[in-house]
């Protein structure tokens, strides 16, 4: 999940004390970052970043970084008033892998009430680079009386790609105690307890054909090309750098490194993740960021999204509908579903697994290899802990992106030392949830004309302040979805309006946290649909939503212009997924 941190208005900007008045080693704390690396990654707005985000995540990292059990403490975590009766000062260290990097600058800030983020308190300070504890004393700075709830830390670096590994510690006023955390040993990778941890991952073999067809491709030495789609896991979300230690390049050159010939030169990547979106978009964007418009061909199709599906409407027939479509390419790729997991042990594993078992497809489950022993102790031979695990409540850290690889690593050992399968997958059976959403293509600015009947009104602007998404083996990011059309208030108030035939059409709209952005009403067939609220998640990302689903195609025309009271905002139509 990626926020704009130019939207931010400073509050208070100085350099913070070094040191506490009174020694904060008399006092109790707790970790919530604990040896966390970071990195500074390029900004729209040509900062270089890493930020951390805080809302309704904050009582959280107490549990599971710092080992607070008292709900009293993790209840005063939630807002911004709590925050300051509980905690005295935070302590910070960075500890950067450049050595010539002299400091760092650190950010604290909070979301406020009137606007979120521009009315709430930011506190700056400047860190030194060398490991040390910088402290930030809370009483000594001014707090907006606007404040709400704990917004975000953000890490500013001089340059980008600059790496550090950086702890934040809460010390907690007078009358407020929690119990000391224990160091814990490394994760050894190489170790049996892991390698059996790890083949507790196999939750479905499945027909082998297609993957062993794959592999021995690349034996041969000819082109293979390996894919990835799904949400911000699969984008990379945690590892850091994002490019190299994201479970899917770690995969990929697991892959590259077991079957390559000469190298694996001839082994290619796809990834294709995009945060906090669901199937439901997936299905929309697979042509274009998977198969990018028909000129490739993958070999074997990974799909990451069993913590994003929360949120697709069709309660799994979207996943379906995407599994198929990657299935059902002329070239016969591999498709291998694999079930990521979040802090708090959940999944959808058990809503789209009966997908894979229908078809027969090879499943690999984090959940499943990692679970049970997050429960154990390190003398009860525990592996791995949470805190090691995950970045945050939502993401891997670079130790959990490796456990995903080489989960998916025991599935390429398995599959190569099995005997073939005979028979191919059959995806001629009926659904077991759905397939409306096969067939869907995607409809936006730059393709419209042979298509549909588009009079775009006041959304004929723009907008280029979009998603920005690390794709493939690149550090940097790429805007997802530019060819758009964005309402601007100095166009007047005309409505949008496309006449398109089809059976099922999904719109794609802009996400933002942005102030500026305003809901706009929908209308098919002069009937009103729903309000789009770009404020629901209130982050900048893209939200799909289904405006019909029929049976039958026939012409249909969609009308949205800005709600009442909405007039003299904006509003961005990023595009369209038809069929």
């Amino acid at each position: 999940m990626n926020n704009s941190f130019s939207g931010f208005t400073q509050q208070n900007e100085m350099e913070g004390p070094k040191a506490p008045k009174d020694p904060v080693t008399r006092r109790s704390g707790f970790s919530v970052m604990y040896e966390t690396m970071i990195e500074g990654t390029a900004r729209p707005d040509g900062s270089f970043s890493q930020e951390i985000y805080l809302e309704g995540r904050l009582a959280d990292k107490a549990r599971y970084t710092g080992g607070v059990e008292d709900e009293d403490i993790l209840r005063l975590l939630t807002h911004c008033e709590g925050l300051r009766r509980l905690v005295h000062s935070i302590g910070i260290t960075v500890k950067t892998h450049n050595p010539e990097v002299a400091d760092v600058r650190f950010v604290y800030q909070s979301w406020g009430k009137a606007s979120k983020y521009e009315s709430g308190t930011r506190l700056e300070l400047v860190c030194p680079a060398d490991g040390s504890e910088t402290m930030l004393i809370l009483e000594e700075y001014d707090w907006s009386l606007d404040d709400d709830v704990p917004g975000s830390f953000v890490f500013l670096f001089d340059r980008v790609g600059e790496l550090a590994t950086v702890n934040i510690t809460f010390y907690l006023h007078d009358g407020f105690y929690v119990p000391e955390v224990s160091m814990e040993e490394p994760v050894y990778f190489d170790s049996q307890a892991y390698r059996e941890m790890i083949a507790k991952s196999l939750l479905n073999k499945g027909n082998n054909k297609r993957l062993k067809a794959a592999i021995e491709k690349a034996k041969r030495g000819e082109e293979v090309t390996v894919a990835y789609i799904g949400g911000s896991i699969t984008q990379g979300a945690g590892a850091v750098p994002i490019h190299e230690n994201c479970y899917a390049y770690q995969s990929y050159a697991l892959f590259k490194q077991k079957f390559g010939k000469d190298g694996g030169e001839s082994v290619q990547l796809v990834k294709a993740g995009v945060g906090g979106t669901p199937s439901e978009l997936g299905v929309v964007r697979y042509d274009r960021d998977v198969l990018r418009e028909g000129t490739v061909e993958p070999d074997i199709v990974v799909i990451e999204f069993a913590v994003n599906d929360a949120g697709d409407e069709t309660k799994g027939n979207c996943y379906e509908s995407l599994t198929l479509k990657a299935l059902n390419a002329s070239n016969k790729p591999a498709v291998i579903l694999l079930f990521s997991v979040f802090v708090d042990d959940w999944n959808l594993q058990e809503r789209l697994s009966p997908v894979g078992w229908h078809y027969d497809l090879p499943m690999v489950s984090v959940k499943d290899a990692v679970k049970e022993q997050f429960r154990l102790s390190k003398s009860e031979k525990n592996v791995i802990s949470k805190r090691q695990f995950f970045f945050d409540i939502y993401h891997p850290s670079n130790a959990g992106h490796r456990v995903m690889a080489d989960c998916l690593g025991w599935l390429f050992d398995i599959t190569d030392e099995a005997s073939p399968d005979q028979t191919d997958v059959n995806t001629s059976k009926p659904p077991v949830i759905g397939c409306d959403f096969v067939q869907t293509k995607l409809l936006d600015r730059s393709n419209w004309e042979h298509i549909a009947t588009i009079n775009t009104g006041s959304f004929s602007e723009t907008d280029t302040d979009l998603q920005m998404v690390e794709m493939d083996d690149h550090p940097y990011s790429s805007p997802q979805f530019p060819c758009n059309w964005m309402h601007h208030p100095e166009n007047g108030v005309s409505e949008f309006k496309i006449t398109i035939c089809s059976k099922r059409l999904i719109l794609v709209f802009k996400d933002s946290g942005n102030s500026d952005f305003g809901s706009a009403d929908i209308w098919v067939d002069k009937k009103y649909i729903k309000t789009a609220d770009p404020h629901e998640n209130n982050w900048t990302h893209c939200n799909a939503v289904i405006l019909y689903n029929e049976q039958v195609s026939k012409e249909h025309t969609v009308v949205i212009r800005m709600a009442p009271g909405h007039e003299t905002k904006h509003f961005t139509i990023l595009g369209f997924g038809y069929i």
